[in-house]
């Protein structure tokens, strides 16, 4: 995105570098709305940006994740505005403009600029080119009247906090220490962390290759480095030669926590699980961790598992990739147990909001009970193909207890060979180096996360 205009610039389409010439921002602003109408209609930010052309993509997502990591303060003005809701990709373009301008600080641009484009927008899409005039009539009132608008939203747990109330308490209940540090968490956007391959280089070595490079960027934990600023992969020292991989701080936690300590004969190569593999980014780094063990990845979509491959295939190292659910191993299981199984499972990613602003708009309360559902039938599933004295690694990008602790303790009760063995539970989503979540182990910014390392006792 380009640099915020003046005031004084008085235009019908503010110029935006793309791949193919100059996008006009009333242009970024309709696609911005209609990625928040699909968010709104349950549709997920990444599955709808595939619809936006290629040039506008860079620009289109850049405004969607601002407006919706503002969206519930957007919803509250608009309530004032409009008391009753416009149709929804009116509603959507004017939730968008009012999310990017309610504060002038963090504006892109202008709220005169943001307000004439947002205008422009409705203007030019045959859908709203009607409801023009009451577009223009809304923004134009809340220019007039900010402060005493804005006032009136303060003690809305929406506006507050831009979640959706039933998320809001939902982390009182279960977090009643930390959950305004959560929520406020979720509004920053999230660093680029990387965790570095050492089987081809060191974190030092690598923090230099960066400088080398320009990159400013600092060690976190025991494999990754988090850069100042966000740059594309092609600019990262190595990445094509697999020296790097994205991959968040509390990530990169998962593959050292089960493998660290497990023996195995060197004539006999570990057999590792990891259930619900893809994109295949701790699949990675447990052969980055063990490259002689032999991992046995699935995951049940085919599109997802072709991602596995192509992250495997960067990296330079190999495993059995089966397109299968991991729910049902009479299906994909050869009778063999595992060594080690990584229990990735499917949860609702309240954890990793600063990196999903939409996945608070797209979870519905029930969400929570029928996920962990699917986790309670996937741990019951997989236990039975580990060995005794193996261990599986529970984990899930979640900060809510039902699929965390809570998940756990109710597993641990209708199993009496399972061992609980040290780990580090919930991690809170975390800005900054203040407050290092595992002793020891300074990883500086990080998702939300939770974990369970558990030990199959021996008969």
């Amino acid at each position: 995105m380009s640099n915020k205009p003046a005031a004084s610039l008085q235009v019908h389409a503010v110029p935006v570098a793309g791949a193919s010439g100059l996008i006009p921002l009333w242009q970024l602003l309709q696609g911005a709305a209609g990625i928040a109408q699909a968010v709104q209609a349950g549709r997920s930010m990444t599955a709808a940006l595939e619809a936006v052309p290629k040039a506008q993509r860079p620009g289109v997502q850049a405004l969607s994740f601002q407006a919706l990591r503002w969206w519930g303060r957007a919803q509250a003005l608009r309530t004032l505005l409009a008391r009753k809701a416009p149709p929804a990709a009116v509603d959507a373009l004017l939730c968008t403009a009012l999310a990017l301008s309610w504060r002038e600080d963090l504006a892109p641009y202008t709220a005169h600029t943001l307000v004439n484009q947002a205008v422009e927008a409705a203007r030019r899409h045959k859908d709203m080119r009607a409801q023009a005039p009451f577009v223009n009539a809304c923004l134009r009132r809340f220019l007039r009247e900010r402060e005493a608008l804005l006032a009136q939203t303060e003690h809305d747990p929406r506006a507050q906090w831009n979640h959706p109330v039933w998320w809001i308490e939902r982390l009182k209940k279960d977090h009643p220490q930390d959950w305004q540090s959560i929520l406020q968490a979720a509004q920053s956007p999230a660093p680029m962390s990387l965790r570095v391959n050492r089987q081809r280089t060191s974190v030092a070595n690598y923090l230099l290759e960066l400088q080398s490079c320009g990159i400013a960027a600092q060690a976190v934990g025991e494999w990754g480095v988090q850069l100042e600023k966000a740059v594309p992969v092609n600019q990262l020292p190595g990445f094509e030669l697999g020296h790097a991989s994205v991959q968040d701080a509390a990530a990169q936690l998962a593959a050292p926590l089960l493998l660290s300590g497990l023996q195995a004969d060197p004539a006999t190569p570990l057999r590792v699980l990891d259930a619900c593999a893809a994109p295949g980014g701790k699949t990675g780094h447990l052969l980055e961790c063990s490259p002689a063990a032999h991992v046995l990845a699935l995951d049940v979509d085919p599109v997802r598992c072709e991602r596995i491959e192509q992250n495997l295939r960067r990296l330079q190292v190999k495993a059995q990739i089966v397109v299968a659910n991991a729910a049902r191993p009479s299906e994909w299981w050869d009778g063999q147990a595992f060594d080690a199984i990584l229990l990735d499972a499917p949860c609702t990613a309240s954890g990793i909001g600063r990196r999903h602003p939409d996945v608070r708009w797209l979870r519905r309360e029930s969400d929570i009970a029928q996920l962990a559902q699917l986790q309670t039938t996937l741990l019951n599933a997989l236990w039975p193909t580990l060995h005794p004295g193996g261990r599986l690694l529970y984990c899930t990008c979640s900060v809510f207890l039902a699929e965390g602790q809570s998940q756990i303790q109710t597993f641990v009760q209708h199993n009496t060979d399972v061992l609980i063995l040290p780990c580090p539970g919930h991690l809170m989503p975390q800005n900054g180096f203040s407050r290092p979540a595992v002793p020891d182990n300074v990883m500086g910014e990080h998702d939300g996360f939770y974990y369970a390392l558990l030990q199959k006792r021996s008969s």
